[in-house]
């Protein structure tokens, strides 16, 4: 059975193997500091040990599990913040005409499709939280 593990702050996705009176942690996947499985992670182990039978639905549900967002203190809520203030002040920085100057022509264009992606991302996410049932002090407020 396919697990996540943590060691520091690095999540791994591992499968027990036993071997005789012994059992060893076989590591299939390196997740990263947040615990996500994508269909690459998919592949991948598929691919490295085809012989494995893997609950992705389930892995997939523990892997949303270890998120701390409910837990202000958790280095994952740190980081996502400070990430959200480091994306605002790099995108403050950013001005249309330097993608135009700029040597590369795609690298414009891929930087204006990311933007387009989270601006929709966003506006989803906000449409969730506008309908959310906040208890305590987010009640009745709005998000937009």
């Amino acid at each position: 059975m396919a697990f996540i593990r943590q060691k520091g702050n690095t999540f791994y996705l591992v499968h027990n193997i036993r071997k005789g009176s012994q059992v060893k942690q076989l590591y299939l996947a390196k997740l990263g500091e947040r615990p996500r499985i994508t269909d690459d992670v998919v592949r991948q182990v598929s691919r490295k040990h085809p012989l494995l039978a893997v609950n992705w639905g389930q892995v997939r549900e523990d892997a949303n599990n270890h998120v701390e967002l409910f837990d202000p203190r958790s280095l994952y809520v740190q980081k996502l913040v400070s990430n959200l203030r480091n994306l605002n002040l790099d995108l403050a920085d950013l001005f249309p005409p330097l993608l135009d100057i700029a040597q590369a022509p795609e690298t414009g264009q891929e930087i204006v499709t990311q933007l387009r992606l989270l601006h929709s991302t966003v506006g989803v996410k906000l449409d969730q939280f506008d309908r959310a049932p906040f208890r305590g002090e987010m009640t009745g407020r709005k998000f937009r």
